[in-house]
């Protein structure tokens, strides 16, 4: 599964994260579908036949979203919506499919998003021929950062901030994050590393901010080849590097740590993404394995930029996370109405395919997600699993902001019922959907909105995101992952230990201030939102049923 994303280059000044709606799945060997008739409500008599690909791609379109779309019961008949006047522009096709039911709770559809009106909330529409490629070689033009198999396809900077400090006339561009195994991080740079040359060009004033915003996006974020920066780590040594577009393998943990704090060990992780089992399960136990050995008692999850992933493996992290008190229902996937009674006929078109992507066949007669499948309630419940060595963590706080979702959003609803969990930080994007794509013109994958995700107590819905217990829009970027003097990280441990006083730190990496910054008061002047990560949920896990 590669991560295909659109890029977006503009500037925004509020502190808001949010990413872009693409993600993934591998290339699969299959036909493709053509429309059937799937007996939809209303009239259909426009319907006519033809050969003309683009026409049979609309009509694919819009049919398999009147039997897998988890809104389905809102959509329109076919001679109503005419779905080949759209033409080749299936995602408009696509986005107006979504914007038809409406969010009781606030008027607008399930599928508005606030950030940018004119792509869908949840769904997407991926061309599978534009995706990172394997972290062989970069490849000049292609889709930039980390997909959710680890392929990177850039320098490696994630995002940045302009932080000016007591309404100074000079700004600081603050790294927010840097994508672990990419240049920049063997560069050296970090979190709260600040940026002040950007190719020969000195950059900090913010009378020139407007010119220098240009020159900020247009390379930072503008898929340039070569890169070249200058300025400060975090422990206030200069750098001066020049970063070349680079494909590589990149570890989805930004960062861990073990403080400690009125006599409790906190263990601390800053997870990027909700990665394959390949690239993320390993490392999470293995990290959640040095919590134990270093004697953790209580936790902070840092997901403020992760946008979702596997379900399979927010599963994981789930079990890592949980007491082994925690038994029972982890959490329930619901499909409509359609798909739970057997309705969906028109996933015979959809082979299932093997670990390796490869059609399945039994008794020589090919798999396919219709009669192999049962979308139940019943049979997409899940339990929990204990996993590694950390046993009797009850107390843990999640560091949240609006880039956190889908994936993020399900670990932390699976484990209210069953252990003490706060947020700190802004709400959450609230996406409690997921999907697995569906395949059309053996050219694109389409994410429809397929299922809603609710715990063991059956709560869920929260599709305007997950408000924090403590509130805090601090995310300033002017110290690494892990430190306590961190903003949200420090408002964590206050919640864990709320008479706290020194804070120790034991880290696998030094990490220190930046010099001058720890003094007064800070305000953001810009953030840069580069629409880089993936947000999504995507069930993994289908198999033929027993």
């Amino acid at each position: 599964m590669k991560s295909f994303r659109y890029k977006n280059h503009s500037v925004v000044a509020a502190l808001v994260i949010t990413a872009l709606f693409s993600a993934c799945k591998k290339n699969k060997s299959q036909p493709s579908p053509e429309p059937v008739d799937p007996s939809v409500s209303g009239s259909n008599v426009k319907q006519t036949t033809t050969t003309n690909r683009t026409e049979l791609s609309n009509d694919s379109l819009f049919l398999y979203a009147k039997h897998v779309y988890y809104w389905n019961d809102a959509l329109p008949s076919y001679d109503d919506f005419e779905p080949r006047k759209y033409g080749a522009n299936y995602q408009n096709e696509l986005f107006t499919l979504t914007q038809i039911k409406l969010d009781p709770a606030t008027g607008k559809p399930y599928e508005y998003r606030t950030a940018n009106p004119s792509y869908p909330k949840y769904s997407y529409i991926e061309d599978i021929a534009t995706r990172n490629p394997v972290a062989v070689t970069a490849v000049p033009n292609e889709k930039s950062d980390v997909d959710l198999e680890g392929n990177g396809n850039d320098q490696g900077i994630y995002s940045v901030k302009a932080v000016s400090v007591n309404n100074s006339p000079t700004y600081k561009l603050y790294i927010l994050a840097v994508d672990k195994g990419s240049p920049a991080d063997v560069g050296g740079l970090t979190r709260g590393a600040y940026i002040t040359r950007i190719n020969g060009t000195s950059i900090g004033s913010t009378a020139n901010f407007s010119t220098e915003r240009i020159l900020i996006n247009s390379t930072i974020f503008g898929d340039p080849a070569t890169l070249s920066i200058a300025g400060f780590k975090t422990d206030g040594t200069a750098f001066d590097l020049t970063l070349n577009k680079t494909s590589y393998k990149s570890n989805p943990i930004y960062k861990t740590n073990v403080l400690t704090v009125g006599g409790k060990k906190i263990g601390y992780i800053a997870y990027a993404r909700f990665s394959s089992s390949a690239n993320s399960v390993s490392a999470l136990t293995a990290e959640f394995n040095n919590f134990y050995t270093q004697g953790v008692t209580d936790l902070v999850v840092d997901l403020r930029y992760n946008g979702g992933g596997y379900v399979s493996t927010a599963e994981h992290l789930v079990n890592l996370i949980a007491p082994t008190t925690a038994t029972g229902v982890m959490y329930k996937e619901y499909f409509n109405s359609t798909m739970q009674n057997k309705k969906a006929t028109i996933l015979k078109n959809q082979p299932m395919l093997d670990a390796n992507d490869k059609v399945r066949y039994s008794n020589g007669r090919m798999l396919n997600y219709f009669d192999d499948e049962d979308y139940s309630v019943a049979n997409n419940t899940y339990s929990f699993n204990k996993k590694g060595n950390l046993t009797n963590v009850t107390n843990v706080v999640f560091i949240v902001s609006g880039g956190t979702a889908s994936a993020s959003e399900l670990v932390i609803n699976s484990l209210k019922p069953k252990m003490n969990v706060k947020l700190v930080g802004l709400k959450t994007y609230g996406k409690p959907i997921g999907f697995f794509p569906v395949r059309i013109e053996n050219k694109y994958d389409v994410f429809f909105s397929m299922f809603e995700t609710k715990n063991s107590l059956d709560q869920g819905g929260y599709f305007s995101g997950m408000a924090p217990d403590v509130s805090l829009d601090e995310d300033y970027g002017d110290f690494d992952f892990g430190n306590p003097s961190e903003s949200l990280l420090a408002q964590a441990i206050k919640v864990l230990v709320p008479n706290a006083g020194a804070t120790s730190v034991a880290s696998r990496e030094k990490v220190l201030s930046v010099s001058g910054l720890s003094q007064g008061l800070k305000s953001e002047f810009a953030e840069f939102n580069t629409n880089k990560e993936f947000i999504g949920m995507i069930e993994d896990r289908r198999t033929p049923r027993k």
